[in-house]
């Protein structure tokens, strides 16, 4: 099996959605997750986090990060096309505005 990185995109971040949600609209929006993640079942390695107060750090330089990557999650799956099927129904995606991106691992010779 083939790992994959799942990164969750969206125009707003993870800490003011759940800051603006009511309690409702919280257990939905997780309920909703949890029913995704029991359909995908064992492709989940890892189904991961929100993410907040990012930075973008180079040699010189550390700033705040402009991404809007808002969640991870790590599945695995024989190929990109499988994990690319298994994210259609995600719940992320009834969202306007937002967005997933799928990277497949590479594997590391001799590790």
């Amino acid at each position: 099996m083939k790992k994959f990185l799942v990164l969750y995109h969206a125009p707003v971040s993870a800490s003011q959605q759940m800051a603006n949600a009511t309690p409702e609209q919280a257990k939905a929006g997780m309920d909703a997750w949890m029913n995704w993640a029991k359909k995908a079942g064992r492709a989940i390695v890892d189904l991961g986090l929100p993410l907040t107060n990012g930075k973008s750090i180079s040699q010189s330089t550390v700033n705040d990060s402009g991404a809007t990557i808002v969640g991870y999650s790590i599945l695995q799956a024989d190929s990109v096309d499988d994990v690319t099927k298994l994210l259609k129904e995600h719940p992320h995606l009834r969202m306007p505005g937002f967005s997933i991106e799928v990277f497949e691992g590479m594997p590391i010779p001799g590790m």
